[in-house]
């Protein structure tokens, strides 16, 4: 069939969806290649046909990688289905990924984690350049409404990040309504996944309780308002991280077995920059990541001291010793 035959109509749906492809994919050098991660779902359906047809628009070349999870019967007919899928649409190379799924807590998490190495290794192999996610702006409220709602910090409140490494997310600024209404534009079928009606995950209870309440309580736009406060306190940490880099490089001295932080240099920052070096040079060095309570701990020997001993934290011992703090591997 001609391809001006077969050429869905460009509709707004379609036309948001490819204006997102096209800004995530324009910094790609010329013969790259993009992966797209396919579940067959409408948000990474629509997001494979708009790539589909971005890419040889901007010189990249476009393929799909397809996750089987295998924890649902049937799971290899559904990613064989998403793979025909892509090849309709012209994607190449097209590669599925089974994947054993692990876990003794959240099967939510044991598969994200499983996904993700498929994807690395699927990137590595193929030599990608990125590989695109289809999360949409609906997904981005939900994980902003949990991280606020289990008090994690601040981190967790910036939501998914719109690039991160390899992974790009297209979609950030797109409805869920939106991708959904874009497969019904290009005559697209995409996999209803049962998981995503199954309230025993919180991310569904969230999706089909917690913010049609809300939305009615407070006279609609919480998913905006949501992933507007995202992208704000993504903003502010970014600043707030670039402050922390040129400062610790004046501030630490590394030392057998650790490092020492300058107690003066710490004391003439604002709480919130004195916190962000004192996790980072712990991070930077023995790999731990301190919670709230044990960065407040190790900052009141800077702002509270009165001679106490040291802290000692998950691997790590902190003591002040005159006008340093000296942090060594327990």
């Amino acid at each position: 069939m001609p391809e001006s035959d077969r050429r869905p109509r460009l509709t707004p749906a379609v036309a948001d969806v490819r204006r997102a492809v096209r800004e995530a994919i324009a910094d790609l050098p010329e013969g790259a290649l993009v992966l797209v991660a396919l579940s067959g779902g409408a948000d990474s359906l629509a997001l494979a046909a708009a790539t589909a047809f971005e890419a040889p628009r901007a010189g990249v070349q476009a393929g799909a990688v397809i996750v089987d999870h295998q924890l649902q019967p049937g799971s290899a007919a559904v990613a064989e289905r998403a793979a025909a899928q892509a090849r309709e649409l012209g994607l190449d190379p097209v590669r599925i990924v089974p994947v054993q799924v692990v876990h003794d807590g959240s099967p939510e998490a044991a598969a994200r984690q499983a996904r993700y190495a498929a994807l690395l290794q699927a990137r590595k192999e193929l030599s990608a350049s990125a590989v695109l996610l289809g999360h949409t702006l609906d997904d981005q409220a939900e994980t902003v409404l949990i991280g606020l709602a289990r008090g994690s910090g601040p981190e967790s409140l910036w939501g998914m990040h719109p690039r991160i490494g390899f992974l790009r997310r297209p979609l950030l600024q797109v409805r869920r309504a939106t991708t959904h209404q874009a497969c019904r534009d290009q005559g697209l079928e995409p996999w209803s996944d049962p998981h995503n009606d199954d309230e025993r995950f919180l991310r569904v209870r969230v999706r089909h309780r917690v913010l049609p309440m809300l939305d009615e309580v407070l006279g609609g736009g919480v998913a905006l308002a949501l992933t507007r406060t995202a992208d704000t306190l993504r903003e502010d940490a970014e600043a707030l991280a670039h402050f922390a880099q040129e400062q610790i490089l004046d501030l630490v001295e590394h030392a057998e077995g650790g490092l020492s932080l300058d107690v003066g240099g710490l004391g003439a920052n604002p709480p919130a920059l004195r916190q962000r070096i004192i996790r980072l040079a712990v991070q930077s060095e023995f790999h731990t990541a301190l919670t709230r309570q044990q960065t407040l701990e190790v900052s009141r020997l800077v702002t509270d001291w009165h001679g106490q001993g040291p802290i000692h934290l998950p691997g790590i011992r902190v003591t002040r010793e005159g006008r340093r703090l000296v942090f060594v591997a327990a």
